[in-house]
């Protein structure tokens, strides 16, 4: 076992019991659950935690199909900030954002598609220089997935640039929201898996359990096995992700790559091994298929990264 495997079960568990209660947790409840300041450095009032931590909770919220602004305002607003020099900006917006005081987006070029925009007290634009706190104004954009908020942000002000530590910043910034989402695929996924099952041994037909019947046990298997590899590739990720790792890049691709494509294919047998009732707006597996669907766009598409990925052999 790991070294952080009992706290990451318990934090898995606790995370899980929470966003069963209730998919759309607010801005507050996140912050009273001190999620949102995981990763902010102890001197801010943070936890001081690694994104490996920042991934047990992006896990649990794709396995709940949950409604919340972690992945805008925490998950790449922390990463942003932790990213930027020392300066009396930066300590202060640490600060409010692990108290929940304060809510940030951050928005990466092109800003057609920016998680979690609205309603944020501040936008933060990266640029290859730096971050700037913009003035901005924020267009809700309509997506088929409902658990998201995603938005088109124009700039209209650019304030003084806060400089980066280092210039592969903006890298590590993608590699990290490409992982977070391979993780809220990997959720989805395994949700998926776990209520087909359940189903397929309560569902009757010729008076047997359909998962009794052979192309179903195989289609099931196919699905673990799919989510089996996506496992390891997020694991790797992550792991790398979080110790700035020189597989980074790669290792990110591959688990987005895949782990999206999976959550998709998941969901969408479990649709079909559900029968009638899972095209049913009761059976809830739409939420999920969708879910998964846009995951699979959101930071560069499978295709996007295989591309990437093929590049090293070229």
């Amino acid at each position: 076992m790991g070294e952080f495997d009992e706290f990451h079960a318990e934090l898995r568990s606790v995370a899980g019991d929470l966003l069963a209660k209730d998919r759309a947790v607010e801005w507050a409840a996140l912050a009273d659950a001190g999620w949102v300041g995981l990763e902010v450095p102890e001197q801010f009032g943070g936890a001081g935690a690694t994104f490996a931590e920042v991934a047990v909770i992006c896990e649990e919220m794709g396995r709940a199909a949950s409604s919340t602004n972690f992945l805008g305002s925490a998950v790449l607003a922390v990463g942003v900030l932790n990213s930027l020099a020392p300066s009396d900006t930066r300590d202060r917006l640490l600060t409010k954002v692990a108290a929940g005081a304060t809510r940030v987006a951050v928005a990466v070029e092109p800003f057609d598609f920016v998680p979690d925009a609205e309603g944020a007290d501040t936008v933060m634009v990266v640029t290859d220089d730096g971050v700037t706190e913009a003035t901005v104004t924020v267009a809700p954009q309509p997506v088929l997935d409902e658990t998201r908020r995603l938005a088109r942000v124009s700039v209209e002000q650019y304030s003084d640039t806060l400089a980066f530590t280092d210039e592969s910043a903006v890298r590590r910034l993608h590699e990290r929201a490409a992982v977070a989402i391979a993780c809220d695929s990997l959720g989805v996924a395994e949700a998926m898996l776990a209520a087909t099952v359940a189903y397929v041994k309560v569902r009757h037909q010729f008076d047997r359990a359909i998962g009794s019947f052979q192309a179903v046990k195989h289609a099931c298997a196919d699905m673990y096995v799919k989510i089996a590899v996506s496992r390891q590739l997020v694991d790797a990720a992550v792991h790398a992700v979080a110790t700035d790792g020189a597989d980074a890049k790669v290792a990110a691709a591959m688990a987005k790559s895949y782990a999206c494509s999976t959550a998709v294919d998941v969901a969408g047998k479990a649709m079909q091994l559900h029968g009638g009732i899972g095209y049913t707006w009761e059976s809830g597996i739409h939420v999920y298929l969708k879910r998964a669907a846009l995951n699979r766009s959101l930071f560069g598409s499978p295709a996007a990264h295989r591309h990437e990925l093929a590049q090293r052999y070229l």
